[in-house]
């Protein structure tokens, strides 16, 4: 596993983004581990998660495209953060872009935030996670109602490995349904490989009883 994915694991238990308990995803499904980024608070924080963000955006979708595009809310920032570290980091100038989740009528008109989209853009969609790809769809419509852009992937910080609508998992339900590319900076089946029975500065977050769990909920939801 590359070196920055394994820092990867590590920044997301130490700042509290991954944790494990009993949660329930936004499609409904109860589960023993949690991704929540709007646990980033602090610019340390946000310009690590952009550099992690665009180094596997640079490793596998290059740097020539347009837009960084962020469904709100959780989208927002990290479009923001992103954006600057493939400046700071690649030099590469893209724009960032979000929306809104109610249409604002004054001043900076519209539902989106950020650069305004225009007709043949390459756009890049990042998001937290993907679970059943409820956000991906409602965002779609959105972006092709706005301009006629190229869509051309997806980049999420963690792939959790898990069916969508069907058998297979919700990227590559994503991936068949509009053409597109998908990427995770980790996988679970990475992260839970790193972090099994492994302390992170004397804590053990997956030890054999949330290992158990975590094995049940993929009998049911994981990918075959």
């Amino acid at each position: 596993m590359d070196a920055y994915k394994l820092d990867f694991i590590e920044f997301m238990v130490e700042s509290g983004v991954l944790t494990f308990g009993d949660f329930t995803t936004k499609s409904g499904r109860k589960t023993p581990f949690f991704i929540n980024t709007g646990n980033y608070r602090t610019g340390r924080q946000l310009n690590r998660l952009g550099d992690y963000y665009a180094k596997a955006i640079k490793d596998n979708f290059g740097t020539e495209f347009d837009v960084l595009f962020g469904p709100a809310y959780k989208g927002i920032p990290l479009s923001v953060a992103t954006a600057i570290s493939l400046s700071s980091s690649y030099g590469s100038n893209v724009e960032y872009c979000s929306s809104r989740k109610e249409a604002k009528d004054h001043g900076d008109a519209g539902v989106l935030l950020g650069g305004p989209l225009k007709d043949g853009q390459k756009v890049l969609l990042i998001e937290d996670v993907t679970t059943a790809g409820t956000s991906i769809r409602e965002t779609m419509p959105l972006l092709k109602a706005q301009a006629d852009v190229d869509v051309i992937g997806l980049i999420i910080s963690v792939d959790r490995m898990e069916k969508g609508q069907n058998e297979i998992s919700a990227l590559a339900e994503i991936e068949q349904e509009f053409g597109i590319k998908t990427q995770a900076i980790v996988t679970m089946e990475e992260v839970i490989e790193y972090l099994y029975n492994r302390p992170i500065d004397g804590v053990v977050y997956i030890d054999d009883e949330i290992k158990g769990r975590i094995d049940d909920y993929y009998a049911i939801y994981g990918i075959k």
